[in-house]
Order: C-alpha cells, then sequence, then structure tokens
C-alpha cells in the first residue's frame, strides 16, 4: 500500500526510527513551539495542544503534517523531560514500583484544518534499587526523555507491564498515525 510522503514536525530520532519501520515516508521539518504547561491544563489537553501546535508550526498548503507530543504521568504528576540526573532519580523514584501512564498526542494538519486524537499506554515498572536508580540515571539514556526512561533500551529491564501500545510508550503511537492517515483519506 502506498502512502503519501508526510511532514514531521519533530527532532525525535525515536519517532523518525518508527516511521521508517512502519515504511511511511516522512520528511522532518523541526518546529520552534513554546511547550511551556499553561496552568491549570490537564496532561491530555497539554499533549493535544502541543501536538497541533508543532504540526502548524511547520504547515504548508497541501502538505500533511503529522506534530506529536509525548508526557508521562504518575498520579496526577506530569513528569516530564528530566532537567538533569538528580531530576532523572526524582522521576524514577516515582515510577519504581508504580503504574504511569504515558500519553501521545498525535495531530495530522492538512490546509489548516488538523484532527488530533491523545493515545494512552499504562505502564507498570518493577521495584527498583536505590543503586538500580543511581546506575540508571548516569548512563545517559533517561536524558531528553519523556519520565526520564527510554522503554526501547536499558530500562527494557524495569517494565513488568505495558497495557496499550508499545510504540506510544517510545514515542509515536503508529497505530494511531496509521488509522488517522486513513481517515485523511489515504
Amino acid at each position: 500500500m502506498t502512502l503519501p510522503t508526510i511532514v514531521l514536525a519533530s527532532a525525535s530520532p525515536r519517532r523518525s526510527e518508527l516511521l521508517r519501520a512502519a515504511e511511511i515516508p516522512f520528511v522532518v521539518r523541526v518546529p520552534n513551539v513554546d511547550e511551556t504547561l499553561w496552568p491549570g491544563e490537564s496532561p491530555h489537553s497539554y499533549v493535544a495542544r502541543l501536538s497541533g501546535t508543532k504540526a502548524l508550526a511547520v504547515a504548508q498548503p497541501g502538505e500533511i503534517v503529522l506534530g506529536a507530543d509525548t508526557t508521562v504521568v504518575v498520579g496526577d504528576e506530569i513528569a516530564g523531560k528530566p532537567v538533569d540526573i538528580e531530576d532523572a532519580k526524582r522521576m524514577l523514584r516515582l515510577l519504581s514500583g508504580n503504574w504511569h501512564e504515558v500519553l501521545t498526542g498525535v495531530s495530522l494538519a492538512r490546509n489548516g484544518e488538523v484532527k488530533t486524537e491523545v493515545a494512552v499506554t499504562r505502564v507498570k515498572f518493577v521495584a527498583m534499587t536505590k543503586t538500580e536508580i543511581e546506575w540508571y540515571a548516569t548512563t545517559g539514556e533517561p536524558d531528553d526523555k519523556a519520565g526520564a526512561y527510554a522503554i526501547q533500551g536499558l530500562a527494557s529491564r524495569f517494565i513488568e507491564r505495558i497495557d496499550g501500545s508499545y510504540s506510544n510508550v517510545v514515542g509515536l503511537p503508529i497505530e494511531t498515525v496509521y488509522r488517522m492517515l486513513g481517515d485523511f483519506g489515504f
């Protein structure tokens, strides 16, 4: 099945890898948007808003643009990208032995029209020891990752269970993207 070439509004190498693996043709155009959480904004609304904003920020007439934003939610707390190793350790302590949710806002934009969905996957970490948290936080893998972990990497040893889309936890729910492209007529 031939799919159109889309514009990926993201610098994420993980999103690019997922699209390549699914043989969805794309080019990258990196948006420059403010990712500040608005006061009182829910995690669901936050990722939906940012994915649409990213898509529209780079859209040109006639193109199909894919914008995405992923965050991790533990209880009521958004665990975004850690600012440093200590922040990564703090997030890993929150995740240790607990369930959390990974939310990814997925937006497709074309000619000013934007369709957005939010994929939700539940993930359970094993109880991590202090030594495991210290080690993992210093590997560099948590850097620039929502929730301070990469399920496809070293952190896989700490994942007890997932309920939902694996690719969502990596950073882009491919099945959602494919279905949404179908909704656009492809």
